[in-house]
């Protein structure tokens, strides 16, 4: 078992400061990062909630930039945005507000992108129907929901 030396609470709330300036964190995040300073759970939830007095912590911003950041860069669905969310202990009514943020067209038209580059990795197969099973299969891992998928990938 690692021995953790535990930080005053001044050099704790200091290095979380930081920990949240550095990028947005939900607050399980931030309560793990208090937590490996090997403070008592009192402290962690004082220091949590002056945190969030100072602005430092903010899950509905969180949460939104999240969702925005993920969506745009790595491209991922509702469903996976959600799930992840979720294990971030995020509450649902953040997470719907920052799937409401992603714009349907946008989101459409990213699922249809999708489809289209990863249709073309797949013209080596002959069968029509493993090719669209693999094209469902990776749309609904990149966490796109079952409804959408159908529809874009019986549409080609």
């Amino acid at each position: 078992m690692i021995k953790r030396k535990q930080l005053t609470r001044e050099k704790a709330l200091e290095r979380a400061r930081s920990y949240c300036r550095y990028q947005r964190r939900s607050r399980s995040e931030v309560n793990q990062k208090l937590y490996s300073f090997a403070l008592r759970k009192k402290d962690v939830e004082e220091l949590t909630a002056q945190l969030i007095a100072e602005n430092y912590l903010n899950e509905e911003d969180f949460a939104v930039a999240f969702a925005r950041g993920k969506f745009r860069m790595k491209q991922w669905g509702k469903v996976k945005i959600t799930f992840e969310l979720k294990l971030k202990k995020v509450s649902n009514a953040y997470i719907s507000k920052a799937l409401k943020e992603i714009d349907p067209d946008e989101y459409r038209q990213t699922l249809q992108k999708l489809a289209a580059r990863k249709l073309t990795s797949l013209k080596n197969i002959e069968n029509i129907f493993l090719q669209k099973r693999k094209l469902q299969d990776y749309l609904i891992q990149k966490g796109f929901e079952n409804e959408l998928v159908k529809i874009i990938v019986s549409a080609i």
